[in-house]
Formats: C-alpha cells, structure tokens, sequence
C-alpha cells in the first residue's frame, strides 16, 4: 500500500507532520498513521493558551484498534484547535493532511528530529 507524504511538510517519527506557515505551526498526524490506527473514534486535544515543548505530548487519538499519545513537533504555545475532531473524529482517516489539522502552535523556537518526506518514506517503509 502507497500513504501520501507531502514533500512541502516535515514529520516525526511518531508519525505527526508540521507545516511551517511562518512562525506558526499545524500540526497532524500521516497518511500511514490513520491507516495503521483503524476508524478513529476519539480525538483529545488541549486547550488554547497551552504550552508545549518539542517532543511532549499534546494529545491522545483512538481508534477501534488503538490509542495512541500525540506529539508536538516543535515547542510553543497552543493558539488554536480543530474542534470539528471533537464530532466528526472520521476526518482523520479522510483527510489527514487537510480538514484533519490537530493544533496550530506559536512556535517558540524548538523542534524535535523532524525529517523530510523522503527520509519518512524510508522510515515507514523499514516498519
């Protein structure tokens, strides 16, 4: 099976991806992540205002299969969330790169190991 990996979006190896719109950061989790996990049934998000540091965890998805923690890819301040996951969790397994965004973060400057869609690939490929 073939997962898209958008080649302008950077990603964890706990399989969340960061698109950098200047100093502001959306963050999701991959293609491969939501076919792995199964029909998400749950999305828990933090708060607007919350502080992250790259690396810690920012929420919990489940699915029929699974739970699994969220990770921030780069440190900063929570300043909005897609509350539609709260009813409508199915949009993760739609449209994970798109209608699926978790959290927007004010970056404070840190990041995680964050690789390029290429790197990924191969990663996700030696799974």
């Amino acid at each position: 099976m073939s997962f898209q990996t958008p080649s302008e979006l950077r990603y964890l190896r706990t399989h969340e991806w960061v698109r950098m719109e200047g100093d502001e950061a959306v963050v999701g989790i991959t293609d491969y992540a939501q076919d792995s996990l199964g029909d998400v049934v749950y999305v828990e998000l933090p708060q607007v205002g919350d502080m992250f540091g790259a690396g810690e965890v920012f929420g919990v998805i489940e699915s029929v299969k699974a739970s699994s923690d969220l990770f921030a890819p780069v440190g900063g301040e929570v300043i909005a969330i897609n509350a539609k996951l709260e009813t409508s969790q199915e949009t993760v397994n739609k449209d994970p790169y798109g209608e699926a965004w978790m959290i927007r973060l004010k970056v404070s400057g840190e990041e995680s190991e964050l690789i390029d869609a290429a790197a990924y690939e191969q990663f996700v490929a030696s799974l």
